[in-house]
């Protein structure tokens, strides 16, 4: 849209005492701030108004689907659940009902709306020259467990026929570990951080003991400061205030937007939505990181996919697109293709993506001269308990 010409000034918005710069500046006239509790709200009008988007609202409890989405911006009163350019995804708080008119947080708004609605429009975004490709768990860490086999190798796997195809793109890749050995978390971390102009992109495969039907895509950037994970069920007072940020947290958000719409929109599955979470290699990570969960070994009929190597081929093509469409946008400072977008060109188009086995590269460079052999035990030996420790479990440091 083309908004009047005014006076541009960033504002900070507040999560408790933490203000959060935006520097995609946004003009204060534009904004009707309502206090809340001590919390600072826009409402959904505005909101529509200000990105020239038509916003849909649900009623509190519903779930609403892609193929049912009417608009751009679907809210559900009374929850997190937002739905943005056709896919999922899920807000720092949820979007609350007041005389009439149903608000979002202000720190959504620029934290999570602003990045995935104009992606483009984030500083620095689409600088990259060094894919750090992180397969999950390895050597005593099995992760997760199918009849077919264990996520710590589907996971290598995927990112062996990544690495190939992000090279063909004139892509640096460096793979946090190229066989069946276990990389402590924060040298994966490690790894990205020394890594020049870098993402940091990790490659998981998702269980579930409460739901065995559960199935689905979802993806996960760096909680915000002053915000709650999505897996949190009340907003507890140290996510407000002791919970570290991250510096790059908008440029994590639109490369989580463009890896997921290719996602979705090569594979149909279900749609789990855009997360946030404190993983440790998210927390430990300086540069834009993200962690794909390709599916659920849980689940009878997902499981025999993701057993197959044409489907975990096509798994690293489409992650691949994905990454390829993040860079763009520091290039051609456009909208990414979304997922309808890819639907349609694979529709118009169905013999033209054909998935091979590319034969495996040599990383260009070794993860050995990087960060030194000491930084790995050797691969059979046995896990002391303190190195018991999953992705997902792995505790908060300061």
């Amino acid at each position: 849209m083309v908004l009047p010409v005014k006076r541009w000034f960033a504002i900070a918005f507040l999560a408790g005492a933490i203000a959060i710069s935006q520097a995609t500046a946004l003009a204060a006239d534009d904004w009707q701030i309502i206090k809340l509790s001590g919390q600072d709200y826009l409402s959904v009008d505005n909101i529509s108004r200000f990105y020239g988007l038509p916003a849909g609202i649900a009623a509190s409890g519903e779930k609403v689907e892609f193929e049912a989405a009417k608009n751009p911006l679907e809210f559900v009163s009374g929850s997190r659940e937002v739905m943005i350019n056709g896919a999922r995804s899920w807000l720092c708080f949820p979007a609350i009902e007041q005389n009439g008119k149903l608000l979002v947080s202000r720190t959504d708004v620029a934290k999570t709306i602003e990045p995935l609605v104009r992606p483009h429009r984030v500083p620095n975004v689409g600088k990259v020259q060094t894919i750090v490709v992180d397969p999950g768990h390895g050597g005593y860490d099995k992760g997760q467990v199918s009849r077919y086999g264990y996520e710590k190798d589907f996971a290598l796997d995927v990112a062996r026929k990544l690495r190939p195809l992000l090279l063909s793109k004139g892509l640096r890749v460096i793979m946090t570990r190229e066989g069946d050995y276990f990389v402590p978390l924060e040298v994966r971390a490690q790894i990205a951080n020394k890594a020049r102009d870098s993402i940091f992109v990790s490659i998981h495969f998702n269980a579930s003991n409460d739901d065995r039907n559960a199935t689905g895509f979802e993806i996960f950037s760096f909680t915000p400061r002053g915000a709650p994970s999505t897996s949190d069920s009340a907003v507890a007072p140290s996510a407000l205030s002791t919970q570290p940020g991250s510096a790059v947290d908008a440029q994590s958000l639109a490369l989580s937007a463009c890896i997921y719409h290719s996602l979705l929109g090569h594979i149909p599955e279900y749609d789990r939505g855009i997360k946030r979470a404190r993983f440790a290699v998210l927390r430990l990570t300086k540069v834009p990181a993200v962690l794909i969960e390709g599916g659920f070994l849980t689940e009878q009929g997902q499981c025999r996919l993701i057993a197959q190597k044409e489907w975990r081929a096509k798994l690293a093509h489409a992650i691949s697109v994905g990454i390829e469409s993040y860079r763009a946008l520091g290039i051609k400072k456009q909208p990414p293709l979304l997922v309808a977008d890819y639907r349609k060109q694979i529709k118009s188009a169905p013999n033209e993506f054909v998935v091979q086995d590319a034969e495996l590269k040599e990383a260009d460079t070794s993860i050995v001269n990087l960060v030194g052999q000491s930084a790995f035990p050797a691969p059979q030996q046995a896990p002391t308990p303190s190195q018991r420790v999953s992705l997902e479990s792995a505790p908060i440091v300061p």
